[in-house]
């Protein structure tokens, strides 16, 4: 059985014990607002979660009790404890709040926990630890500074060029400091934007990049927390920052928001041996230029370096900043400072590349075998002065040359001039792309393989999921879903990584988001993006479709902004986290409000601003379909989709004790649902509108069938694929949302497969058989008109990915049970596929799954997680009741066409029997 082994935060396998402590029993994987020894919280009642480990089957907590204090000989020696829980009676191991005294402003903390279980008790655990952010902002000292280029009236006179793209150089800070007493502890506050480099003693601070995340500026702008004690020297300190200009200076078309100039806030709290405290923070005496060698940058279109304008040693005690000019403070942003919770991006993961083959001119294209999101890292010889530009694509011409018309705007090059002849290695600070393939021009010799490396990077997250099966091709489009996935983790998920566009598009995420929460742990993405969305909302209770809203596009649509409730509802169904519901409910509540206003007309919405986005068109050179028959109305997937949002808001109203908002959401969507299917429903053919999958199926999957014609409709669908569509999807980012599961829930599997794993056109196999490494915007993005086929977007996916966890794995979490704490486990088993290996890990734990079947023969191991139960579900015609023997298996049931095992924690064989 394939064992990945990754933990929800970072594995601290403890040999904990019992009274006397079981050895029996680990408590393992400590973690605190889902973060490993996290610097930097916000929250006065901080959550805890641990994870429980057992050789033995069925081990159960019974209790726990957890304890903080504010230093680690406090916690040890069990003195002036901050927080002792005392032994609390509970099976809950995730997300516990804090309820002990107040946390203080910038101080750390540590914690252990031990619990009781069935199978006995645990030692401690390890001590964790973590730090509070600035909770006062009347404890910020630090300035807005930066170097202004404003007009008498307030305008910018400096930093686009002639074609409107933000063309503006890297600013450099420094300032040096002493400190003439031991420090004990050191802690930086930071907040640069649009995106910071710091550096204490010409260290780095950390591995970020891109820090802080972006976000909707005027209404929230985030701040990073860094532990910089190691990087302290007795006397003399220099600290430096460089900032490029991000998101949040972005002077450029098409139509993105420009919020202001570069600008830096820091403070550095210094803690001594003898209890003193001294504060650094920006202000007018710090120095600052532009005339370093970062002379452009811009996400877009790239970076260009100048080395011969190098600053060596400029953060570096030392330096001769004479020339330099005095800080100016800048005009203080409009958002909101907070502590960022979610973390920053980092490189985690690099490749080499295949193949590198001449052109003419001397140009050279390098091919890294793979769709990649990052930057690209060089050791090249040059010649002084002379520039070397690398252009960056997805693809190629037919003549080998960069096809560059679908990055439409986006120049994606960066460029370095070298400063003397011979040897340097180079990546850019502030810039990153989309690509495959990197044109390299300016050198006089042919590079070869070894001087490149492809740097990929994104939030970090664990990854969390494996998936193999025996089918190759599904197994490619997993990996292509992977690539495409993480390629679009730019502190908030994108719709693309390569072109002027590079953003928070809702509708990509929707259901998608489900699905990626089996890939990675992207909770504090998503619990940052639901941020962003509620920041991005009108005063009236308007949606962007962008969020953050670096296009305004404020179009009342129900099914774009339908994924603030999407993505919450994921996070409090996938991580147990209710958090979102909480927070965001009354922004929620306001939306539902509005569109009820500017929509609704006799119960049914009137406004869809984008139709079934994406179905295949009937001809491959289109975008978008000409053809009616082939178009669902847009009342149809607003009305649909507001219905279900009305059912999440009344489970959420439930979740918030607000009693008089259940029933109101209740009755309105009972009132939906007839006006609908008065409206949209043909009782005869038992069809919806024009009888397009997309049209029945949202019907189907939402709950608007009225009772005994689910069956017809689901025959309808079916018919509809197989005699007009030849077994070939017909849907666009809609319908494909439910097109996967709605198929295998009635019963039909095998057309699900099929559809899985068709190789032509429209399929996601097409996309691999012309070449794909991850997942094309369009069904037919190889042939479509350059003005929108990007080769890395992840929308289409739809619910194939949670298609694969479960229902091919058979990993997902039981009805009315959140966070996996029951697991139901009922995999499908189509025709053509004889085996399946996969696991996830949960916030209990690993879920695992492998499954194989040959002629007629089921083997299936199963492993679930401690503190955790399952419903394992089987066909009969399998045969596997001698299952029943093994300890850890509770109840079986028998139905005429399963049986089902109730199952504790443990690991588990069913087979068939010979």
């Amino acid at each position: 059985m394939n064992r990945f082994i990754s933990s929800f935060t970072i594995a601290f396998l403890l040999g904990l014990t019992a009274c006397a402590p079981s050895k029996q029993v680990k408590v393992e994987n400590l973690s605190l607002e889902s973060k490993e020894t996290p610097l930097g919280i916000n929250e006065v009642q901080p959550r805890f979660s641990w994870q429980l480990n057992s050789p033995k089957a069925n081990l159960k907590q019974t209790s726990y009790r957890i304890q903080v204090a504010s230093s680690l000989d406090e916690l040890k020696e069990k003195k002036k404890l901050y927080w002792d829980s005392g032994k609390i009676n509970s099976e809950e191991s995730v997300l516990i709040p804090y309820s002990g005294k107040k946390l203080q402003s910038e101080s750390p903390y540590y914690w252990r926990v031990k619990i009781n279980s069935n199978h006995g008790k645990s030692k401690w655990s390890k001590v964790q630890s973590w730090s509070m952010a600035i909770l006062n902002s009347s404890e910020w000292q630090a300035k807005w500074i930066g170097e202004n280029m404003l007009s008498n009236s307030g305008e910018i006179v400096k930093g686009k060029d002639d074609d409107n793209r933000t063309r503006l150089a890297a600013r450099y800070f420094r300032k040096e400091f002493s400190t003439d007493k031991k420090v004990s502890r050191a802690m930086l506050y930071i907040s640069g934007l649009g995106s910071f480099e710091a550096y204490l003693n010409g260290d780095k601070v950390s591995e970020d990049i891109f820090a802080p995340v972006p976000s909707m500026y005027d209404k929230c702008i985030y701040y990073n927390t860094y532990d910089i004690t190691p990087l302290i020297q007795k006397g003399k300190n220099t600290i430096g920052v460089a900032i490029g200009n991000g998101r949040y200076f972005s002077m450029r078309n098409p139509g993105m928001v420009t919020f202001g100039l570069p600008s830096l806030l820091a403070q550095v709290k210094l803690e001594y041996e003898d209890g003193s405290t001294t504060i650094l923070s920006t202000d007018n005496t710090w120095k600052v230029t532009s005339k370093g060698p970062i002379i452009a940058n811009n996400e877009f279109d790239g970076e260009e370096y100048d080395a011969r304008m190098e600053i060596n040693g400029w953060n570096k005690n030392g330096y001769d900043d004479s020339l330099w000019k005095y800080a100016e403070l800048m005009k203080v942003p409009a958002g909101e400072l907070k502590a960022q919770q979610t973390p920053n991006i980092r490189i985690q993961d690099t490749l080499k590349p295949i193949s590198i083959n001449a052109r003419p001119e001397g140009k050279y294209i390098l091919d890294m075998g793979q769709n990649m999101v990052g930057w690209l890292k060089v050791h090249l010889k040059g010649v002084k002065g002379r520039p070397i530009s690398m252009k960056f694509a997805e693809s190629l011409k037919n003549d080998g040359s960069l096809y560059t018309d679908n990055l439409r705007s986006a120049k994606v090059m960066d460029i370095y001039t070298p400063a003397e002849d011979g040897e340097f290695e180079w990546h850019p600070s502030f810039a990153y792309h989309g690509f495959r393939f990197v044109e390299i021009s300016g050198t006089d010799y042919q590079p070869s393989l070894n001087d490149f490396a492809g740097e990929v990077f994104y939030d970090k997250m664990a990854t969390t999921g494996t998936f193999r099966s025996s089918d190759q091709l599904l197994n490619q489009i997993y990996k292509n879903a992977y690539w495409g996935v993480r390629g679009n983790y730019r502190g908030m998920p994108t719709d693309c990584p390569q072109r002027d566009e590079r953003l928070g598009w809702l509708g990509d995420r929707t259901t998608g988001a489900y699905g990626e929460a089996f890939l990675f742990n992207n909770a504090q993405l998503y619990n940052k993006w639901v941020q962003d969305i509620e920041d991005s909302m009108t005063p009236e209770g308007s949606i962007s479709d962008v969020s953050p809203a670096y296009w305004q596009l404020y179009s009342d649509d129900v099914t774009w902004p339908a994924a603030f409730f999407y993505v919450t509802d994921m996070l409090y169904k996938h991580y147990g986290d209710s958090k979102a519901i909480f927070t965001h409910y009354p922004a929620m509540k306001r939306w539902i409000e509005h569109i009820k206003q500017v929509s609704m007309k006799d119960y049914i919405l009137t406004k869809d601003a984008y139709g079934d986005w994406c179905m295949p068109p009937e001809q491959q050179q289109l975008i978008h379909s000409q053809e009616p028959s082939r178009k669902t109305d847009g009342a149809i997937l607003s009305t649909t989709v507001f219905y279900d949002l009305l059912k999440k808001m009344a489970a959420f109203a439930r979740i918030c004790n607000q009693e008089a908002d259940i029933a109101e959401y209740e009755t309105l969507a009972s009132k939906i649902k007839e006006a609908y299917n008065e409206r949209f429903f043909n009782k005869e053919t038992a069809q919806y509108g024009n009888n397009t999958v997309t049209a029945n199926i949202l019907s189907l999957r939402l709950g608007l069938v009225p009772n005994g014609y689910e069956k017809r409709v689901f025959d309808n669908i079916v018919k509809k694929t197989e005699s007009d569509f030849s077994g070939h999807v017909s849907t666009g980012v809609l319908g494909v949302q439910h097109l996967m599961r709605g198929l295998t829930e009635y019963g039909n599997a095998d057309l699900a497969f099929k559809i899985a794993t068709n190789k032509s056109y429209p399929s996601w196999g097409y996309m691999i058989e012309k070449g794909a490494t991850t997942i094309w915007e369009l069904w037919n993005g190889d042939t479509a008109d350059p003005a929108m086929n990007s080769a890395n977007h992840v929308m289409l996916l739809g619910d194939l990915i949670i298609w694969y966890y479960e229902d091919l794995a058979g990993i997902k979490c039981a009805p009315k049970s959140i966070g996996f704490k029951k697991i139901l486990m009922a995999p499908a088993f189509p025709q053509g596929l004889d085996s399946i290996d996969a696991s996830y890990q949960s916030v209990y734990g690993t879920i695992e799954s492998a499954w194989s079947k040959k002629d007629g023969k089921l083997d299936w191991k199963v492993s679930i997680p401690a503190n955790t139960s399952a419903i394992a579900r089987i066909p009969r015609q399998f045969n596997t009741r001698n299952a029943t023997k093994q300890y850890g298996i509770h109840k079986l049931t028998e139905t005429n066409e399963y049986d089902e095992y109730e199952i504790g924690s443990g690991s588990y064989r069913f087979k068939s029997s010979e």
